[in-house]
This record gives structure tokens, sequence and C-alpha cells, in this order.
């Protein structure tokens, strides 16, 4: 199968959906919405903070910056998740059943993934 099949229904490619998992604080977003819907905005970033990922206040702000400004309307506009600014509430959006069996499978599949996968 090539790298550039289209996937069905959503008419992006392969390529496309690991693109848009290339990135920790996406995948991890993703997982959590597959987990729970809806997710709070506030609440994906104090998670990924207490993780390690962030320890300090200006490494904080700086997350919520690359959350509002560069993930969060990357999933957004790929249709993956909806995403109220206004509220900071993440719902799956209209695309998310095209990257939920890739999510199935990397959840089924974690103790093979390396470390740093949600």
């Amino acid at each position: 199968m090539s790298a550039k099949k289209k996937i069905e229904g959503n008419g992006g490619s392969l390529s496309e959906l690991f693109e848009i998992l290339s990135h920790e604080y996406r995948r991890r977003i993703l997982m959590a919405v597959a987990e729970q819907n809806p997710q709070d905005e506030d609440d994906i970033a104090s998670e990924l903070s207490a993780d390690g990922h962030e320890e300090d206040g200006d490494a904080l702000d700086t997350l919520h910056l690359q959350l509002y400004h560069a993930h969060l309307p990357k999933l957004a506009d790929a249709g993956f998740v909806d995403w109220d600014r206004d509220t900071g509430t993440i719902t799956r959006g209209p695309q998310f059943e095209e990257i939920e069996p890739l999510l199935r499978l990397m959840h089924d599949h974690q103790d093979e993934l390396p470390t740093d996968w949600p």
C-alpha cells in the first residue's frame, strides 16, 4: 500500500494522518478526546505539564501558546477535533473516525511503541 493512498471519506492521505500524529502533543490531545469527550483545553495543558513536559510558569505559558496557535488549530483544520476557542472545549470533530483506528492501534500496542508515545 502506498503512503499516498487516500483515506476513504476524508480525502486525506495516510501520510497526512501520520503527520498529524507526528507531534506528541497532538497525539495526547487526540488520545484524551478518544477516552473522554469533551475535553477542556486547560485540563489537557495541565496534564501535559504535570507529566513533566513543562516545569516552570514560563514553560507552561509557552505550552498554552503552542496548543492555542499550532496544535489545536491543526487538529481542528483537519476536522479531527472541534475546538471552541471561547470556552476552551475540545470535542471529537467530524473526521475523528478517520484517525480513531490509528489511535486504537497505538493504545492497544503502547508497550511496543517508543516511550514518548501516549
